[in-house]
């Protein structure tokens, strides 16, 4: 059974090596020293981790970050490519697999896309299909539940997911599983994505999830 987080893993280490400490990242604010301080505690400060999802903790969260974020970038990276420790919920079997194959994926293409005249990474059919397999429930939880319109994410083999209140104008998304998903966490503006839709839809859209800039 392949590992794609574990390979995700592997890839954004990679990047964020390449990239150095003060490279810019699509995560707003951050660098990648900033990115891989908050990688870094998500495994191994649970205490301060569940800050990232649950905002009356944000602030404590933010001073273990800002702390981490102190340390030699190099341990810092040191950390993050020995996975999580014996302690951690990540260690847990099948826990990396599930959480973090996304994860990874989203936050090594905010490396990779952050950087000028970027271009996509192939992307190894069988983690496609995992993060197809995944992107449902969350296109519904990032996306769906903040769509103004009904969004269709269609892949280009016909397959696809419609998501967004019904009853309203449509507008339709096509790419790799891989693109789809960025999309669906507010990274749109770097995607190679296609869309269609009527005008006031792709307007209405766009003030909530941003769009290819050729949209």
């Amino acid at each position: 059974m392949s590992n794609h987080a574990l390979a995700e893993r592997h890839r954004l280490a990679e990047l964020l090596a390449a990239a150095g400490p003060d490279a810019p990242t699509l995560c707003a604010g951050w660098t990648t020293r900033d990115l891989a301080a908050h990688l870094v505690i998500r495994e191994r400060r649970a205490d301060a981790a569940a800050g990232i999802r649950v905002g009356a903790l944000a602030d404590w969260t933010h001073r273990v970050q800002s702390a981490y974020a102190e340390r030699p970038y190099e341990e810092l990276l040191k950390l993050f490519r020995s996975g999580p420790p014996l302690f951690s919920l990540f260690a847990l079997p099948g826990a990396d697999e599930a959480a973090n194959t996304v994860e990874y994926y989203v936050h090594a293409e905010d490396v990779l896309r952050a950087a000028d005249g970027w271009t996509p990474s192939p992307v190894p059919a069988g983690r496609a299909e995992a993060l197809w397999r995944r992107l449902p429930l969350l296109a519904r939880l990032e996306a769906g539940r903040r769509s103004p319109v009904r969004l269709v994410l269609r892949r280009p083999d016909g397959q696809s997911l419609t998501i967004g209140p019904a009853g309203s104008p449509t507008v339709q998304l096509t790419g790799e599983p891989g693109e789809l998903l960025l999309f669906t966490y507010g990274r749109g503006t770097r995607t190679t994505l296609t869309v269609d839709g009527p005008p006031d839809a792709l307007e209405a859209l766009r003030h909530v999830l941003p769009l290819p800039p050729q949209q």
